[in-house]
């Protein structure tokens, strides 16, 4: 201790007082307390900052589709990357502490937020460290309370926009998944003005001295009932360039009248030599039957009801409703040409056998083996009918993913949920043994009453309908039940439009399916799978390159 002789006013000059005092510090341990100081704000600043910056990386996570957490709340800790601080593992001193109890604190009552403080949270880490500049001027003028709540408003308000992205993301994809491109509108127009200036475009297809071959049985008669043009070329093109002998291909094209002219257009000027392709519009049928004039006009008639009724459905929630909106709102929900599959006997009664392809599909191998597949005495061969991979799984979905089996009326039929569905896409059908059945009668009996539980509604709260969502499979289970012979699986890869499958599944399939929201004709398609689609595609061709579609 040092002593200091300090004098006073009342003291002579001679006078001394004595007083030990207390050193000031020396400069190095002023510098260190000052040190300390600026340290314990520096880490609440950093662990604030690092708060944040690990929840924005979250945040790219979450975009691409990673679930981090069960919820909002439940994961705040986490993504505000405070680690072992937030749990009492780390040290900061008394501020780190208060720090500490008001974060626990607030995130119990985080889900209570005042909305309106939510709302007015910052939107970026500029806008944060700007409002929080005049609290963290000064060590004591922090109020821990109103920077946690500033922070944890802040983290749920981005929570709620990255929530509302991915919502409108999915449903803009949704969206994206029902438009047609302007390149195919383009098309389109294209080949109907071809077709009024052009003789070429309007020639017989296929021309006349080939025509006996449309009701040769000694032909492989292939069936597509699409009003997609490129759809259907591609779908051509592949099949006949995967054949050993394309020669003996005839494609059967059924279309509506909107789609005829350009559909017509287009094969009438890109011939498939030595195959022959048949287009023909539903207007075009011999319609002179009275009975088979009646029957496809029952199934006609089926679809169009349910469709008025599904889309005019007031009753459950908005989000019910939108759901119906978005579902009917799919081409397949309600095209007529989809439910027609069920009349080819009636469209081709000429033909004892035929093969028959949905139009998103790629061919890659001879067809010719399909055609043999031997349906022991069945109607329809298919993939994943009664038949599940080595580990016992179905390979593409169940009855229980098309069917309603919560509806009494359903597990009555004798079915069971977990029961392998076939599907439609690549499929074998014996016309004649088709023809003896009542499938047809069976099919439009399923769909009439479907649609009229949809229309006097007694319940079904996911799509307003009871035995299954409005689509032309499920009716075709019910229908075709027990009379339907598996295939290898190998002949039909679907799904395609839902994911990437390994590559070696795609090598050694022999008809690729894109099946799922995101078709080869659409930007949002996979890239990979995209090409397989195109590399069918002429890109020198002048329709396609004036139109912007190669």
């Amino acid at each position: 201790m040092r002593v200091y002789i300090t004098a006073t006013a009342k003291a002579d000059a001679d006078d001394v007082v004595m007083k030990p005092t207390k050193a000031p510090p020396p400069p190095q341990q002023q510098q260190q307390q000052h040190s300390a100081r600026r340290g314990c704000r520096a880490a609440v600043v950093t662990g604030l900052l690092a708060g944040v910056l690990v929840f924005r990386a979250a945040l790219l996570a979450v975009e691409t589709g990673a679930s981090l957490c069960p919820s909002s709340t439940g994961c705040l800790d986490w993504r505000a990357g405070l680690g072992a601080w937030l749990h009492g593992g780390g040290g900061g001193g008394d501020a780190m502490e208060e720090f500490m109890k008001e974060w626990r604190r607030s995130h119990r009552e985080a889900t209570l937020l005042d909305p309106v403080v939510v709302e007015a949270a910052p939107d970026s880490l500029d806008a944060l460290m700007a409002e929080m500049g005049t609290m963290l001027a000064s060590y004591d003028g922090i109020d821990m309370e109103a920077v946690v709540t500033k922070i944890m408003a802040m983290l749920l308000k981005m929570d709620r926009k990255v929530k509302s992205s991915r919502i409108q993301a999915l449903f803009n994809r949704h969206l994206a998944s029902l438009g047609i491109p302007k390149s195919m509108h383009c098309l389109s127009l294209r080949l109907s003005e071809e077709f009024a200036v052009n003789s070429a475009a309007r020639s017989p297809v296929p021309p006349p001295e080939l025509a006996p071959r449309l009701t040769d049985a000694s032909y492989l008669h292939v069936a597509l009932l699409t009003d997609n043009v490129l759809a259907a070329a591609v779908a051509v093109a592949s099949a006949v360039a995967s054949s050993a002998h394309p020669a003996r291909l005839v494609f059967h094209v059924v279309t509506d009248k909107k789609s005829y002219v350009a559909m017509h257009s287009w094969f009438a000027l890109h011939p498939v030599f030595p195959a022959v392709v048949e287009v023909k519009g539903l207007h075009q049928f011999d319609w002179r039957d009275g009975d088979v004039v009646a029957s496809v006009m029952r199934t006609v008639d089926e679809v169009q009801k349910s469709s008025m009724e599904y889309h005019h459905q007031r009753d459950g929630s908005s989000d019910e409703r939108e759901h119906r909106r978005l579902e009917a709102s799919k081409p397949s929900t309600f095209s007529p040409l989809n439910y027609l599959k069920i009349h080819l006997p009636e469209f081709f009664p000429e033909l004892d056998k035929i093969v028959l392809l949905d139009d998103d599909v790629v061919v890659r191998k001879d067809l010719q083996g399909l055609w043999e597949q031997d349906l022991d005495g069945n109607i329809i061969g298919a993939v994943g009918a009664r038949r599940p991979d080595a580990d016992g799984v179905c390979i593409d979905k169940t009855f229980g993913d098309h069917l309603n089996f919560s509806d009494p009326e359903v597990p009555s039929l004798g079915l069971r949920s977990s029961r392998c569905a076939w599907s439609w896409g690549v499929n074998v059908l014996d016309l004649d043994a088709w023809r003896r059945t009542n499938v047809t009668e069976m099919y439009q009996f399923w769909l009439q009453k479907a649609s009229q539980f949809l229309r006097h509604h007694v319940q079904n709260r996911e799509s307003g309908f009871r035995l299954w969502p409005m689509a032309s499979l499920p009716p075709a289970l019910l229908a075709f039940d027990g009379r339907v012979q598996a295939i290898e699986p190998l002949w039909h890869l679907p799904g395609l439009g839902w994911r990437v499958p390994d590559a070696e599944l795609v090598q050694f399939s022999g008809v690729l399916h894109f099946s799922g929201p995101r078709k080869p004709w659409l930007e949002i398609a996979f890239p990979e799978l995209r090409q397989l689609w195109l590399a069918h595609l002429n890109a020198s061709d002048s329709f396609l390159q004036g139109c912007g579609v190669v």
